[in-house]
């Protein structure tokens, strides 16, 4: 039998925020991956190494978590005040699917750098030294981002002394802004789907819990730490070596789902697990992160868990982190009343690595809640750049 040879694509491999992805320029894609379909699918699975039943990711790019199993799309954009659209694909560990369902917050922040990097924002934009404003077109989730990426020498400045979090080193900071994140402007969207701050969520087999579902960033179910029975301070440990409890999450997170309209039945669930997000809140308590810094109850607002494609996050995505500064910032919803209640425009949450701090503008409007934007820092850095090789039978 013959093999068709290995396939060398232009690629680049970086860190945004706390997570990992391997970023393409459109143009650099195969001719028939540049079209969505079953062979960019296959083609993102093999660079990442999935499905991988090892859930190692030993024979691709991956890194078998959530957070690192991710492929980019850039190309320049087209639509109109934009610089760029961001295509981001959620490759499955263990099953043969790409998610496209929803935005990477943390990748978002990589999204502005690379396309400064692989020259598809205007050269007149970008000053020598400064800041360039990036403008994304969020493909996804149809969303403008607005990166502001630090400039040295009209190059990218990567290395600073911005430290986040869940990320060892310290780098360049790179502020976010999501505009009009959340649903409520789409033909039949709202940013509450049920019509409630707080609803009665019946999980069959499992019981009835609160929850603030929420289309904010992305589609986030949040339920109260003490109601599953939770303190908030537990770590990735405590909950992705215990597949009862993550099943449970799991029925949780699809029960949510159908409530929220964005699934018609459970089976469903199994090919949409990017979103929604299922997150549990709590009141500020004394905890140590998973480096080991110890965090004081008195430093954060609330604390904060989210379960991303069926395990704990390491730390926060940033389209979730997104969904907690939206929900803070609107009285009566159960991440509001964890930190206090009351009206705000700022939170600053505890999670398993450590702290963030995130903004948001909330406005009631004829009875409905709006948000027009969400701020929060990140920073970015490439890690490799050249060509991603895969067999080119694979696609």
């Amino acid at each position: 039998m013959a093999y068709l040879p290995q396939v060398k694509i232009p690629a680049t491999y970086m860190r945004g925020g706390t997570s990992k992805g391997v970023f393409f320029r459109l143009q650099d894609l195969p001719e028939r991956c540049q079209v969505p379909g079953a062979a960019r699918d296959a083609l993102f699975m093999r660079v990442i190494g999935s499905p991988d039943p090892y859930s190692a990711h030993i024979d691709g790019m991956g890194g078998a978590t959530s957070s690192t199993s991710k492929c980019v799309i850039l190309s320049k954009s087209s639509q109109p005040e934009h610089d760029v659209d961001y295509l981001y694909g959620q490759v499955s560990i263990d099953k043969a699917f790409v998610d496209w369902s929803g935005n990477c917050g943390n990748l978002s922040t990589a999204a502005g750098a690379f396309a400064i990097h692989a020259g598809l924002v205007d050269p007149a934009r970008i000053p020598e030294k400064g800041t360039c404003v990036v403008r994304i077109w969020q493909a996804n989730i149809q969303k403008t981002i607005i990166a502001h990426v630090p400039v040295t020498d009209g190059q990218v400045q990567e290395t600073g002394d911005f430290e986040l979090d869940g990320v060892t080193f310290p780098a360049a900071e790179i502020v976010l802004e999501f505009l009009d994140p959340s649903d409520d402007g789409e033909e039949g969207g709202s940013m509450f789907p049920t019509g409630n701050l707080v609803d009665d969520l019946e999980v069959p087999g499992i019981g009835s819990f609160k929850a603030t579902m929420i289309t904010a960033g992305i589609p986030t179910v949040f339920v109260n730490a003490e109601d599953i029975g939770y303190r908030g301070t537990e770590l990735r440990e405590d909950i992705n070596g215990d597949p009862a409890q993550l099943a449970r999450f799991e029925q949780i997170r699809i029960a949510g789902a159908l409530r929220m309209g964005l699934i018609k039945t459970a089976e469903e669930a199994a090919t949409r697990q990017h979103t929604p997000k299922i997150a549990f809140v709590s009141p500020p308590k004394d905890y140590r992160t998973s480096s080991g810094k110890e965090v004081k109850a008195g430093e954060v607002d609330l604390l904060v868990r989210a379960l991303s494609m069926g395990k704990l996050h390491h730390a926060m995505m940033g389209t979730c982190a997104v969904a907690i500064g939206t929900a803070a910032a609107i009285p009566g919803t159960l991440v509001n009343l964890a930190a206090g209640g009351g009206e705000r425009e700022a939170v600053r949450f505890g999670h398993p690595s450590g702290t963030l701090r995130v903004g948001a503008q909330a406005k009631r409007v004829d009875g409905q809640w709006t948000v027009t934007k969400a701020v929060m820092s990140r920073s970015a850095r490439i890690l490799m750049e050249g060509w991603v090789r895969v067999p080119g039978d694979s696609f």
